[in-house]
């Protein structure tokens, strides 16, 4: 069945919403942009917390700000290959291509995210992740670093134009709508990007 136009409305409204979340400039940035992720989860339409469930959200978790989590980078460039992930509902696989892989140094050990790039969207680059803390801590499907359909790169991903060296801020790193409700279904995380050292940044497993 075909969604009807204010849900097409409401979802379009959604993304520029979350988008303008990722370009706050000035002080106290992170805070002000989990304030208003809080405010949206809680009010809009398109969010993903249960309908019946808005009126007693409370927020999501974080970990605390740390600016050890913000580190150097160099996309290397991918083989293009191309690679389905399940998402797990009625959509079926997803496909995306290896589009280059992000290489960087955490905790003191050499570290690399492959970085998706969905064959639907040109141009659209993805970076989902599992790390030492998946299921524990934070959500065992694992979490997004960013994803540029979804304008949620902002903050996240430094770019220098004409330079392969960028900076990515874990401190963003946020959970599939999937984490939220079990109606929501998510392409998670590949083996190959399967951190073993723990990311204490970001979202923290929701609960209710």
């Amino acid at each position: 069945m075909a969604a009807d136009g204010q849900v097409l409305l409401d979802l379009v409204d959604w993304r520029r919403r979350v988008g303008d979340l990722y370009r706050i400039t000035g002080l106290d940035t992170l805070k002000r942009f989990r304030r208003g992720r809080d405010e949206l989860f809680r009010s809009h339409p398109q969010s993903p917390i249960e309908p019946d469930g808005r009126s007693s959200f409370a927020g999501l978790r974080y970990y605390p700000h740390d600016p050890a989590y913000r580190v150097d980078a160099r996309l290397e460039q991918g083989e293009g290959s191309e690679l389905l992930i399940d998402t797990g509902g009625d959509d079926g696989a997803v496909r995306y291509r290896r589009a280059g892989r992000l290489v960087f140094r955490l905790h003191g050990q050499e570290c690399g995210l492959t970085v998706l790039s969905l064959v639907q969207y040109a141009g659209g680059l993805f970076v989902p992740f599992r790390d030492g803390t998946s299921g524990r801590e934070t959500y065992g499907g694992g979490r997004y670093l960013f994803d540029t359909a979804k304008d949620t790169d902002g903050l996240v991903l430094e770019i220098t134009p004409g330079s392969s060296d960028v900076t990515i801020d874990f401190n963003y790193a946020y959970n599939a709508s999937c984490a939220y409700s079990p109606r929501w279904a998510c392409p998670l995380a590949p083996p190959e990007n399967f951190l073993t050292v723990p990311v204490r940044a970001g979202e923290l497993i929701y609960k209710t």
